[in-house]
């Protein structure tokens, strides 16, 4: 099936995991999402009045709700593909450990979905220096997977990544991160950026024919750091590291408005 679909996009916002040869037959993949299911309250934002800025903490709640920015990341076991080997992959084997990016696209031996796949595998070093893992999810099996890792980029395969590629033959991953296309089966173009907390902080979806930003996810990864590591200060639009951030008061903002 190509991945060309009519456009739309809805924005909200380990060490390299070893590889565990496994059976032939793919493993039944489980997904819970007690996580997000403990977090049913409404979206509210707390206030904490310190003596240099107001802090705004920001939780969303739904017991059936989509997993929403600052939810726990529903948690998953399934095989995936690493360094040609079928591994088993959990998610919450990172909290505590790493940040992670997790991003879905349809199908193996498509069109754009190369374009991302080997995109991020080119950059893996720039996230692995910010103690981030990437990992990528689609419907296939892990024979699928295999394959066209096995299949070189000059004819429309992937060559060898550095990552794992997560099978999803179930969907249950899919629908529970809110990005399967029941009719169709497949997966739209998700991304999310998972703290070490296992918390969302970030998500992207766009449609099938719209590829994403290796560079803006980097970006966004960059903020989110910081204002983890800086806790009364927030990153105005298009923020880069080495810029001017801001501070969430009105003489703190007062000051970064002067200055830009």
């Amino acid at each position: 099936m190509a991945c060309s679909f009519a456009a739309a996009t809805v924005v909200s916002s380990a060490p390299t995991p070893a590889a565990r040869p496994l059976a032939a037959a793919p493993q039944s993949v489980s997904v819970s999402r007690s996580a997000v299911a403990t977090a049913a309250r409404p979206l509210r934002l707390v206030a904490s009045r310190s003596a240099r800025a107001i802090r705004l903490v920001a939780r969303a709640g739904g017991v059936d709700d989509l997993p929403l920015v600052g939810n726990k990341a529903p948690d998953f076991e399934a095989e995936a593909v690493f360094d040609q080997e079928f591994i088993n992959v959990k998610l919450s084997d990172y909290i505590g450990k790493k940040y992670v990016v997790l991003f879905f696209y349809p199908l193996d031996f498509t069109f754009v979905c190369p374009t991302e796949i080997t995109a991020f595998s080119d950059r893996y070093e720039e996230f692995e220096k910010l103690n981030t893992e990437v990992l990528g999810v689609s419907i296939d099996s892990v024979f699928s997977h295999l394959a066209w890792v096995q299949t070189d980029r000059k004819s429309g395969g992937l060559g060898d990544l550095k990552y794992p590629l997560i099978s999803d033959v179930t969907k249950s991953i899919s629908k529970a991160f809110g990005v399967l296309i029941p009719d169709q089966g497949i997966a739209l173009r998700g991304l999310f950026i998972i703290d070490k907390e296992g918390v969302i902080q970030h998500s992207t979806i766009n449609n099938l024919a719209i590829g994403r930003s290796v560079d803006e996810t980097m970006r966004t990864l960059q903020a989110l750091q910081y204002v983890q590591e800086n806790p009364d200060e927030v990153c105005p639009a298009g923020w880069k590291p080495g810029e001017r951030s801001m501070k969430p008061d009105p003489k703190g903002s007062k000051e970064y408005f002067a200055a830009v």
